[in-house]
């Protein structure tokens, strides 16, 4: 009868050749310790696509008004019953996507005509984009159809939504949209 050796019993002989020869395993250098060991860990959701897998991102840096915590590592997170830990390779690579020197911090403008964007404070943007708002819904509101029938309606505006906002942000939106009359709408998430 041919010898069946299984995984275990070769690990096993393993062990005692190792021990047979000299070797002391116990005077290895020690694992190294995870980059994650002493992080802040906040559960998110990936923004790339309408599918909402769930990220674990990973954060060093204890809290303090001095320190600029630093995100060291993003991964998919088990518990969800969405994506149960995986990613796709989009999704993988959104530690690149948060800590980027080209990623944009502050809101920029650019002048018509312009060929530099100059950088605004974010009260000198809401501003612009209040009165642009503003401006735009004065000129393309129709109160009544032309059949004299009140419609309420803003067809010279459209509004994105995404699938990563929260219920909260959706809602928000919502108001939002209806308030101004806005028709066009689209939104990954089908709301």
């Amino acid at each position: 009868m041919p010898y069946h050796l299984t995984r275990r019993m070769f690990l096993q002989a393993g062990g005692a050749l190792t021990t047979a020869c000299g070797l002391d395993l116990q005077a290895a250098t020690p694992p190294r310790e995870l980059k994650i060991s002493h992080t802040t860990q906040t559960r998110s959701v990936c923004p790339y696509c309408a599918v909402g897998c769930s990220v674990v991102i990973h954060t060093l840096g204890d809290k303090a008004r001095n320190v600029t915590p630093t995100v060291v590592h993003v991964e998919g997170d088990p518990d969800s019953p969405i994506n149960r830990g995986t990613l796709c390779s989009k999704g993988i690579s959104l530690k690149e996507f948060i800590v980027n020197d080209q990623r944009l911090t502050r809101p920029l403008y650019r002048a018509a005509g312009a060929t530099e964007w100059k950088p605004i404070s974010w009260d000198q943007a809401f501003e612009r984009m209040a009165r642009l708002i503003k401006e735009t819904r004065d000129r393309g509101f129709e109160a009544d159809d032309a059949e004299g029938r009140r419609v309420n309606r803003l067809a010279n505006v459209g509004l994105i939504g995404g699938c990563t906002d929260t219920n909260e942000i959706n809602f928000l939106l919502s108001k939002f949209r209806f308030g101004l009359g806005i028709l066009s709408y689209e939104n990954q998430a089908r709301l």
